[in-house]
């Protein structure tokens, strides 16, 4: 089995194949596995108990929300016991990569995916290496779970509709401690279109003294946008995080289709995680959906693998492979395919001033309900438990 990308997805799913005895290669094409750790990586405290993952990848914990804007306007909100976590990105991949080396997988790193071809009975895959060499890995199988850049998978066919994107950009600063404390605890989020156009920041505490701070967009092909650099810049001034120590700059992209609909197979090439659209455009979440779809194609894959070596028919094999969309949609949920949709509405339509009072207003509605309600909405999507104080908003009947 020949794993492409070693994100949470393709490491989590490595560490299950090879935990089941399988032959694993897993390939990612940066040389370390710290570089380039963009993701908000915030989530909730049952999906940290639900994925055994272990103390060190989690750099602070949360109760609570803080919300600023569309203007000045602070609103919060607080529980009694934590809520959820915000890990370490880099901490994480690493874990999970070492987990998967421990159960017998091989890894290499430097290693990039260039192109495969069906062959009788597999797949042969082109790689270069760190070195510039080319190297040809057959595989009965290969996955690609290089994200966005969906490097085998290559862009959706006709007729499946564009991906849509956002841009994000992200900085981990070092603060005084008295700095770090006014935002330890909670997860902040700043909105408005005076903020950041068509899109949001935030400010997420971590380990003492660390704090990250990002802004992201959606991606309007219909208009100019402004650089987010300068919009980073704005919003540590405004909110008085100019100070701080920048210890690293990185950025991303991230892309899904709206429908969720796109083939997840093609031959024995198999899509995992943002690939395959799983992360959320809505709140910028990917971290949860892509170790969920890990475990649904695990238990796919093996399920074939176990019919191949019951001498059952290639059809036959497909056709418990031919289940991994179905299973994955009912696993996440319809309000997961809902996010998509939602996400276009809420942040391509934030660009002006009279969407920032359509915000204000939904925010002031929701001003008496509960720090955990929050975690429900974001997290969980639970967008009929606003009843009338969001729907609205979000159809854009005000």
């Amino acid at each position: 089995m020949l794993v492409v990308g070693a994100g949470p997805a393709g490491a989590e799913l490595s560490r299950g194949l090879a935990q089941a005895g399988i032959d694993v290669i897993l390939i990612e094409r940066l040389p370390r596995l710290d570089q380039a750790a963009f993701s908000s990586a915030a989530l909730p405290l049952e999906a940290v108990h639900h994925y055994g993952l272990p103390a060190h990848v989690v750099a602070s914990r949360w109760s609570g929300w803080q919300l600023i804007g569309p203007a000045q306007q602070r609103r919060q909100w607080e529980h009694g016991t934590p809520l959820g976590a915000v890990l370490d990105f880099g901490a994480l991949r690493q874990w999970l990569v070492d987990q998967a080396q421990s159960w017998g997988a091989r890894v290499q790193l430097a290693t990039t995916a260039l192109a495969c071809r069906q062959v009788p009975g597999g797949v042969l895959t082109q790689v270069r290496r760190s070195d510039g060499r080319l190297q040809q890995v057959q595989s009965r199988w290969v996955v690609d779970a290089s994200g966005q850049s969906r490097a085998l998978l290559g862009e959706p066919g006709p007729g499946m509709g564009p991906l849509v994107g956002g841009i994000g950009l992200e900085w981990l600063l070092e603060v005084e401690p008295s700095c770090w404390r006014t935002w330890t605890g909670r997860l902040s989020f700043v909105l408005g279109s005076s903020w950041v156009s068509q899109g949001y920041g935030w400010v997420f505490p971590m380990q003492s003294g660390l704090l990250k701070v990002g802004v992201c967009r959606l991606m309007d092909p219909g208009s100019a946008q402004p650089a987010l650099g300068p919009t980073m810049a704005q919003l540590l001034s405004r909110i008085g995080l100019d100070g701080g120590h920048v210890i690293d700059r990185h950025g991303g992209l991230i892309r899904s289709s709206l429908d969720r609909r796109e083939p997840h197979r093609q031959g024995r090439l198999l899509g995992l995680g943002d690939a395959v659209s799983t992360a959320n455009l809505l709140g910028g979440e990917g971290i949860r959906h892509a170790l969920c779809s890990s475990r649904v194609l695990l238990t796919a894959l093996l399920n074939a693998l176990k019919l191949e070596r019951l001498g059952q028919s290639e059809s036959q094999q497909l056709v418990a492979i031919d289940r991994y969309p179905q299973l994955l949609r009912r696993e996440l949920g319809w309000r997961w395919g809902l996010s998509g949709r939602l996400a276009r509405r809420t942040w391509l339509g934030l660009s002006h001033a009279a969407a920032d009072r359509r915000l204000e207003r939904l925010l002031t509605g929701l001003e008496t309900n509960r720090a955990e309600d929050l975690s429900a909405l974001l997290f969980g999507y639970r967008f009929e438990r606003y009843g009338p104080k969001a729907l609205p908003y979000l159809l854009g009947w005000r």
